[in-house]
């Protein structure tokens, strides 16, 4: 296919935290609020003249100072992103939205503060409780949660207006971003499509780490152009989701499709899927709850352990790889993520034996993108899927 556009343009833009569109927000007189979590909503770090850019490490090489801080069984994540934030690489946020969501970002967080890695005066760093279900007490305490932890430190120390108002226009802006993105991402489920997934990652992160309103006509652009796309004749050996814990490096995949599948869904941290959903407000109550009951209903994070949201977790991952047409789904998890260590183990099996999936399950290091034994296993599981595909079309055995 012939390359995007702005494709190269994007890659530079994930190649920082501290891009050239976040740089020039910063230049119009933006507040930039640092964020590592779905269970933050994003769209409220967008209010009046706050733009919000989700954290990550790009380029990382060693470790070992935040190893020292944080020891070897801290997943690779927190200890990537406590060594940017040591080497000054967060200087330019004026805020760092928090969650109580692991015991590894916690750490992150703990170590941020203690360590002053920003030392702007009006800098703060709040943090907020989250719910292990989603009932109504729980919604509650989300929303005054945000409330006051999050929206009243944001008016104190940027002066920003955290209005009803002003959250309503955050939605506005952070509904056109969705609505791009979700008609591309629509375009995956043709039996050809015409954006790879790689492609649609990369455009995907740029969405979370660049200033909503200096990324959108970018946005815009690429729709229009890959509507004109035409695709390569050769259609790709296998279609496969990703499910799992944070992938914030496209290399991972595009490891994937060099072994001759093509990523058509993206159920992961820092995925389109929750993420890129339109958040529908209407004019009976507040924006506030809303926007909680949304974040909190759409998230499919394994922190939920009611037995509604682990099943949640189940039907979504099933009804995704139906809908892109997936021949497998690859389940990943972070080294050390507790939650999605237990998710991945137990889940896996249950997607093969109960919902009739072929799975791929493994684990990774932040970053994968040099692991061979990945590569390999990765092949493997496209040549298991062509087997099974041509097995199902003589009739045998699915």
């Amino acid at each position: 296919m012939k390359d995007l556009k702005h494709l190269i343009y994007f890659e530079s833009l994930l190649d920082n935290a501290d891009n050239e569109l976040v740089e020039q927000a910063r230049k119009d007189g933006k507040y930039i609020m640092g964020y590592t979590c779905y269970h933050i909503p994003e769209v409220l770090l967008n209010v009046d003249k706050c733009v919000s850019v989700r954290l990550r490490a790009p380029r990382t090489g060693s470790i070992d100072i935040s190893t020292y801080y944080m020891s070897n069984y801290v997943c690779e994540f927190a200890r990537a992103l406590l060594e940017r934030a040591i080497e000054g690489g967060f200087q330019f946020l004026d805020g760092l939205a928090a969650v109580d969501a692991c015991s590894m970002m916690n750490r992150f967080y703990e170590h941020f503060g203690i360590l002053k890695c920003n030392t702007k005066d009006h800098f703060f760093l709040p943090i907020l409780d989250v719910p292990y279900k989603t009932e109504d007490f729980s919604y509650d305490h989300m929303q005054r949660q945000l409330e006051v932890r999050l929206l009243d430190a944001m008016h104190e120390h940027l002066g920003v207006d955290v209005s009803d108002k002003a959250i309503r226009e955050a939605v506005k802006e952070h509904n056109e971003v969705c609505k791009v993105m979700q008609e591309i991402s629509e375009m995956r489920k043709a039996d050809n499509p015409v954006i790879t997934g790689y492609e649609f990652h990369v455009l995907n992160l740029v969405t979370y780490t660049c200033p909503k309103y200096l990324i959108l006509p970018y946005l815009k652009e690429t729709l229009a152009e890959l509507k004109k796309r035409k695709p390569d004749e050769k259609l790709p050996r296998c279609r496969v989701g990703i499910v799992g814990s944070e992938i914030d490096d496209p290399e991972f995949t595009k490891m994937i499709e060099a072994a001759g599948a093509r990523v058509v869904f993206d159920r992961h941290c820092f995925g389109s899927i929750p993420g890129r959903e339109v958040i529908e407000l209407s004019d009976k109550e507040p924006a506030l709850p809303q926007i909680v009951r949304h974040y909190m209903n759409t998230s499919e994070c394994a922190r939920y352990i009611a037995d509604n949201k682990v099943q949640q977790r189940r039907d979504t991952a099933d009804r995704l790889a139906k809908e892109f047409k997936a021949d497998g789904i690859i389940y990943e998890q972070m080294k050390y993520c507790d939650f999605w260590g237990f998710e991945r183990a137990l889940v896996s099996h249950i997607m093969s034996e109960e919902y009739g999936w072929p799975v791929l399950s493994i684990d990774r290091v932040y970053n994968a993108k040099g692991s061979g034994q990945l590569r390999t296993r990765f092949q493997a599981f496209v040549e298991s899927l062509e087997i099974k595909k041509i097995q199902k079309q003589k009739g045998g055995k699915k």
